[in-house]
């Protein structure tokens, strides 16, 4: 382990075993999760997680920039996910009236029908892998250090966020 110096506070052990505990499933949980949707409903975890922002909009509709900004996803790859979707007729994209190159995205029946098929399957696992496995207490303390990293990434408070 490198020296501590004068502007670097190293983790300290309980820190270093904390920080890749994170880590691990910052990288492994939403791979979990994406496979189970694929393998169930051939939508991705992040497919998943923009036609579930739609279906709770009102009129099943966001614009393209704010579903993006919801998703924390660059408008390019949110276009490109729109797109499969669009395709597959799970979503439609229409420009906005006024200034600007605006377009919005509508969740359609077969959009919402196929959300609400691969929900059931997707909170089964997230109950699973996660929420299953914590007591009330640990639930409640991963809530307060999820919204302490969203507020310090300049979030805000991410109870008022969909995705």
């Amino acid at each position: 382990m490198p020296e501590p110096t004068d502007d670097v506070r190293w983790l300290t052990a309980d820190e270093h075993t904390a920080w890749l505990a994170t880590a691990a499933l910052m990288i492994r949980l939403p791979a979990a999760l994406d496979s189970q949707l694929v393998r169930d409903s051939g939508l991705t975890f992040f497919e998943y997680m923009v036609l579930v922002a739609l279906s709770e909009a009102e009129d099943r509709t966001l614009q393209m920039s704010v579903l993006a900004e919801m998703a924390s996803s660059s408008l390019s790859r949110l276009s490109h996910a729109a797109s499969r979707l669009e395709d597959q007729g799970l979503l439609t994209r229409c420009r906005v009236p006024g200034a600007g190159r605006r377009t919005a995205a509508t969740l359609t029946d077969t959009g919402y029908a196929a959300v609400a098929a691969a929900a059931p399957g997707h909170v089964r696992r997230v109950r699973d892998l996660l929420i299953d496995r914590l007591s009330p207490d640990d639930l409640a303390a991963l809530g307060r250090a999820g919204r302490a990293v969203m507020e310090a990434l300049g979030e805000g408070d991410c109870r008022e966020q969909q995705i």
